[in-house]
């Protein structure tokens, strides 16, 4: 199989590795598409918390048809369409996964929409609902809006009742998060603190950057509010000060989707079962801007790094569907 592995942080290429058959409760999967996430680029240059030892096949999240099952699985059999949040692994045309990370596809959901759906959509309900407890009528500020994650999180916060600000770079960004529900939308080079206090403050925030953007972000939190710091795609992991959490009685929460998945299984799994629900009600709607098949792998990665893209860049692979 050709599959995409780093073998010294920075250095990655595309490889011939062979298959291999699952172990008790394992699954072997014919991997159709991986969903890209900027762990993916950490991942790369062994920056990220939970870097696989070297040499390692990047891809957090795939989806494609059971193609063999270890003993002891008993609720997948053969071509079945599957998708798995995996960890790693997902770069590839192959792949051996736990079978207790795997969940069986909507038949409806196409293999490129379930890659990139567990971690986007799965984040964004976990952080919005069972962490942040957003209600109806509360203003919800998110950073990164035309992101991969944070396009999410204006599509449920916009669902859940909240007012929705979006912070994104540029018109183009700026639509596509209207298109998801936005109410209203701030560009990065506008002073997000002042606009977002001119506007009445944030209850909840939904930061994505880090850095500078955390701190205007955090700035404009009413008092009683919570800030839910999901990643740092500017690459400056801020500092909070304890003080002012204490002055404005703010919260700060913590969310890693792989960590609730191994503390919290059966939140995570009713999360799912609840988003693949509105996605077969068509109450959600996944973006998708690129589908790039996986001899341009550093072509897909790019677009992430560069953020030049929206919602969710996908790898495919060719030949994956199920016979």
């Amino acid at each position: 199989m050709q599959a995409y592995q780093v073998s010294a942080p920075g250095t990655a290429e595309l490889v011939s590795l062979p298959e291999h058959a699952p172990g008790p409760g394992q699954i072997g999967v014919r991997i159709a598409a991986c969903g890209l996430n900027f762990a993916d680029l950490l991942m790369k240059k062994g920056t990220y918390q939970d870097t696989p030892a070297l040499p390692f096949v990047p891809g957090l999240e795939v989806a494609g048809w059971v193609a063999s099952v270890g003993e002891n699985v008993t609720e997948f059999e053969v071509g079945m369409r599957v998708a798995i949040f995996g960890g790693q692994g997902g770069l590839a045309e192959y792949g051996v996964f736990d079978a207790s990370r795997v969940v069986q596809l909507p038949e409806t959901m196409s293999f490129p929409t379930a890659a990139g759906f567990q971690i986007a959509y799965g984040t964004s309900l976990l952080a919005l609902d069972h962490c942040a407890r957003l209600q109806p009528g509360e203003t919800l500020l998110v950073t990164g809006a035309a992101g991969g994650v944070g396009l999410t999180a204006v599509e449920i916060g916009k669902k859940m009742g909240a007012r929705v600000i979006a912070h994104a770079r540029g018109a183009e960004k700026l639509a596509v998060a209207k298109a998801a529900g936005a109410d209203v939308l701030v560009d990065a080079s506008d002073d997000l603190r002042n606009v977002v206090r001119d506007l009445g403050g944030a209850d909840v925030v939904y930061e994505t950057i880090g850095g500078d953007v955390w701190t205007a972000a955090f700035r404009s939190t009413n008092p009683g509010g919570r800030l839910l710091p999901i990643g740092f795609a500017g690459g400056d992991v801020p500092q909070i000060p304890a003080n002012h959490l204490l002055v404005k009685n703010l919260t700060v929460i913590g969310l890693y989707f792989g960590g609730l998945l191994k503390s919290h299984p059966q939140v995570v799994q009713e999360t799912l079962a609840k988003l693949f629900a509105w996605y077969e009600a068509d109450s959600i709607r996944p973006h998708i801007s690129h589908e790039i098949p996986l001899e341009q792998v550093e072509d897909a990665l790019a677009l992430l790094r560069s953020r030049k893209s929206t919602g969710k860049v996908v790898v495919t692979m060719t030949g994956a569907e199920a016979p």
